[in-house]
């Protein structure tokens, strides 16, 4: 068959904006596929890492084959820690940028997850033919889950179920401190002492690993012999019967049931222990015969806790595969989870036309996406025109596209995960601000999806209509206050702004009834700013706060705008808290604008001797 005819197969999806670009990538060798449906991985192909300068230049080798299909999302799995945008890789000597990558490539999204992540993200799915186990026990259901796997290095990571799914761990396990559970092993250990002042478990449990432990124990035993790879150890034992390569292996296979069983009482492992990487698959079933599982068990008092843990060997080739592409569809379906629109358009699909249906595929497999594209992109990733996107709406019984990502926005309430990083010394100036921006950008997500649009409604009416606005805020909060002064300013409202504690209660007490106080604080229990808002509606004036909802400043306000950033202001400096506050402040801005009455309110008007008025808008969220 024909390159071009193999492309146009694999243009002809399950996916409606085309087959996805998923990669394993090792420290030796990089292992790619295009995902064409749940499940289906086509076009594998292998690739030896030193064969190319960089990753670009690996992907771009690899889907140069593949030159004539529709790619738009793709998601890399790579032997090292991911923590913001820029990736620096352990055992080999590449860097690069996530965002440079994705536009190199023409990609719409481009992911990259740790490889032991992604192995572990594959592990509830696997079925029993893809495992070998080793050992006794049974696993328990809705368990905690490890994982572990010696390659050129050790992964480590854990499988926790959640109510709505798993949620994988990020884990370098693999480097913390080698113990040796014999004589043997504590001399293995004081081998590699001659070369590192600290050896991981990593250092001895992995294909270099191995091949220290070979020239380790050849001296002990008094043998001079020459440095052999693990592929020729392996090799060694289980074909030729060597003496010195069988008494590596098993050495090594106990090691490999010492780490396990540690990680198992670590993550109390009741879903089983599975292991992956590159070198134990090789083992076949010689594997089940080692001093593995002996090991395993071998925990004093914990022996029989161990025991009712089922250990098995991952045997399915490329795993990792299924485990990244899981992320990848969570990530482009927003783990939204089950809502009534939804579960509307997967029930109607059928009566839809083609090309229609080409549409609602789109909807379910990308809802964020198509809730926030445009039209003429929307028609594009489903390959249709726009006239049949907006037939599409209108099949479903709304009038257009606006209408219907109306009613669509509101049913993904909560469907974005919200994640936060922590920033660490040893990030660059890059991976800080990415951490940074993102952070405030979840939260910013998660509370647009909490909003309390009742409270929002009823405090755009109070300030509507104020006689007068007054801002009461201490501390870091005064930022906002001033920020919401000189707005409300602007519009032409007498608005003042109180932030020291001796004249809050003086400017309270000189309130009347129809104006508005509006109080700031992140805990919302200064006694300060307490007394001064009682102050002000035994005056009469309605207060409204934006505080924590379960404040005493929420408990005296007349209306409160919510904001349960969980963000700890009494111990570092307000950052998140301050942007959603002022996001608040803005809304009321709109709100405000938007009423009839007080169009006027935002249009500024510059006159000069002679000439007729210039009109300014105000807001830029406004259409002109």
């Amino acid at each position: 068959m024909k390159q071009a005819e193999v492309d146009q197969k694999l243009n002809r999806t399950a996916f409606a904006d085309g087959p996805r670009l998923l990669a394993d990538i090792g420290a030796t060798h990089a292992r790619f596929a295009l995902q064409t449906a749940p499940g289906e991985f086509r076009a594998v192909r292998v690739l030896k890492c030193d064969d190319f300068p960089d990753i670009v230049a690996m992907l771009r080798s690899y889907l140069a084959d593949h030159a004539g299909v529709n790619l738009n999302h793709a998601a890399l799995a790579v032997a090292n820690p991911v923590s913001g945008d820029y990736v620096r890789m352990t055992n080999r000597a590449w860097e690069f940028s996530t965002d440079e990558v994705r536009r190199a490539l023409g990609l719409h999204t481009l992911l990259v997850v740790n490889d032991f992540t992604a192995l572990a993200m594959s592990l509830p799915g696997l079925k029993p033919a893809d495992l070998m186990q080793v050992g006794g026990g049974k696993p328990a259901s809705n368990s905690v889950i490890g994982v572990l796997g010696p390659g050129t290095g050790l992964g480590v990571s854990g499988v926790i179920p959640t109510v709505d799914g798993f949620v994988t761990l990020g884990s370098e396990g693999g480097h913390t401190n080698f113990a040796p559970a014999d004589e043997r092993e504590y001399a293995i250990l004081q081998y590699a002492w001659q070369t590192w002042s600290h050896v991981s478990t990593e250092r001895l449990i992995s294909g270099p690993g191995m091949e220290i432990i070979y020239r380790a124990i050849a001296k002990r035993n008094g043998r001079q012999v020459r440095d052999l790879t693990s592929q020729e150890i392996i090799a060694g034992a289980l074909t030729d019967k060597d003496p010195l390569c069988l008494e590596v292996l098993e050495c090594f296979c106990a090691m490999l049931g010492g780490a396990t069983a540690n990680l198992a009482v670590t993550l109390g492992a009741f879903g089983g222990m599975f292991i992956g990487g590159g070198i134990v698959p090789r083992l076949g079933e010689w594997f089940t015969t080692s001093p593995f599982r002996a090991r395993f068990e071998a925990k004093g008092r914990f022996t029989s806790y161990l025991a009712e843990i089922p250990t098995y060997v991952i045997t399915t080739p490329n795993p990792a595969f299924y485990g990244v592409a899981t992320i990848l569809s969570e990530h482009l379906r927003g783990r939204s989870g089950a809502n009534t629109l939804m579960e509307r358009v997967q029930h109607l699909q059928h009566e839809l036309t083609p090309a229609e249906q080409r549409v609602a595929q789109l909807v379910l497999e990308q809802p964020r996406l198509v809730l926030n594209e445009p039209i003429a992109d929307i028609a594009r990733l489903a390959e249709v025109s726009q006239p049949t996107v907006i037939r599409f709406c209108r099949s479903l019984g709304f009038l257009g596209l606006a209408d219907f990502k109306l009613k669509f926005a509101s049913s993904l309430t909560g469907a974005i995960p919200v994640r936060h990083s922590q920033v660490r010394v040893s990030d660059s100036t890059h991976d800080l601000s990415a951490k940074v921006i993102d952070n405030t950008v979840s939260a910013i997500l998660k509370f647009r999806d909490q909003l309390d649009v009742r409270s929002l409604d009823k405090a755009i009416a109070l300030v509507a209509k104020a006689k007068r606005v007054e801002f009461y805020a201490m501390g870091n909060s005064r930022v906002v206050a001033l920020d919401g002064q000189h707005k409300f300013f602007r519009f032409r409202i007498p608005t003042s702004a109180y932030g020291d504690s001796h004249l809050l209660t003086l400017a309270a007490e000189l309130l009347n009834p129809g104006d508005v106080v509006i109080a700031i604080s992140n805990s919302g229990k200064l006694p300060d700013l307490l007394a001064a808002v009682d102050a002000a509606r035994a005056a009469g004036a309605d207060v409204i706060a934006i505080t924590s909802s379960n404040s005493p400043l929420a408990k005296k306000a007349s209306v409160c705008l919510s904001v349960d950033h969980t963000e700890d202001s009494t111990t570092f400096l307000s950052m998140i808290s301050r942007i959603l506050q002022l996001l608040l402040i803005d809304i009321l801005s709109v709100g405000i604008s938007l009423d009839a009455q007080n169009s006027r309110l935002v249009v500024e008007h510059k006159s000069s001797s002679g000439e007729a008025d210039n009109r300014r808008l105000l807001i830029s969220h406004l259409d002109s």
